[in-house]
């Protein structure tokens, strides 16, 4: 039998993201927060309210508050233009948006990040990924059990190992892009950091129809026991992904043959 610390590093993953899942929400919660995350994976613009009549229509009567703080807790933004935005932590430096009107015609050009919810049989976990926006090539990923910047500095850490960086790396304001220890590492190769408008998550549309890819063709066709199966099979389904799916915006060629000119 494998160790769980061989599992671990056979998957790439740092074992206290995953011998935890968070327990802290009640059976009906998480079942809200199931339907939530469905609903935001098709309609990403929908606030709390009206996310809540969809519930409600949908036969679950919960009130506006739990749906915001159930939102909130699965690191969900809604996407919509809006007045008085909501201040980014003042010890963050904001970077500007730096992709509008660009073209963007080679690999290597610009990697972007972001985080999903990820569910499972009796709780959920945080998914990060880093990929390159002319190829659609993931580049590394990580899972973990909260939204701390651990996580996404492995991931970063990951996928500046090899002997390619961008040019420009686009990310949303989350506080674990905007950290000190995240932008600084950037920084130090020389690598234009970029950032998305609050609640304009369309700005990184292609790690948006990431998502919608890893979890229609995958996470909501399993409910995951733990972290280590999570893992497992986000593994399977990221190679998958890179080195066998066609992708119709590449002339049916895959992430990885365009990646690397194969």
């Amino acid at each position: 039998m494998v160790s769980i610390r061989r599992q671990c590093e056979l998957l790439g993953v740092n074992r206290s993201s995953l011998d935890y899942v968070p327990k802290g929400e009640s059976e009906l919660n998480l079942a809200v927060m199931r339907m939530i995350d469905e609903t935001h994976t098709k309609i990403p613009f929908y606030g709390r309210r009206r996310m809540r009549e969809h519930l409600f229509r949908q036969g679950v009567d919960v009130n506006v508050k739990r749906v915001g703080r159930l939102m909130k807790a699965m690191g969900i933004e809604t996407i919509y233009p809006r007045r008085n935005l909501s201040k980014p932590n003042p010890e963050h430096r904001v970077f500007p948006y730096l992709l509008r009107g660009v073209r963007i015609e080679r690999q290597d050009f610009v990697w972007s990040t972001d985080i999903t919810y990820i569910r499972m049989r009796h709780g959920f976990m945080y998914l990060v990924a880093i990929m390159d926006w002319y190829s659609r090539y993931v580049l590394a990923w990580r899972l973990s059990n909260t939204l701390e910047t651990d996580f996404c500095l492995e991931a970063l850490e990951e996928s500046l190992s090899g002997d390619r960086m961008p040019e420009i790396f686009n990310s949303d304001q989350g506080s674990q892009f905007t950290s000190k220890a995240f932008t600084d590492r950037l920084l130090k190769e020389a690598i234009q950091v970029s950032m998305d408008g609050r609640g304009r998550a369309f700005d990184n549309i292609f790690t948006e129809r990431l998502w919608r890819s890893v979890k229609y063709e995958e996470v909501y066709l399993f409910d995951y026991e733990d972290g280590f199966e999570a893992a497992e099979r986000l593994g399977k389904y990221f190679l998958f992904y890179n080195q066998e799916r066609p992708h119709q915006s590449l002339q049916y060629r895959t992430p990885a043959e365009v990646y690397f000119n194969e």
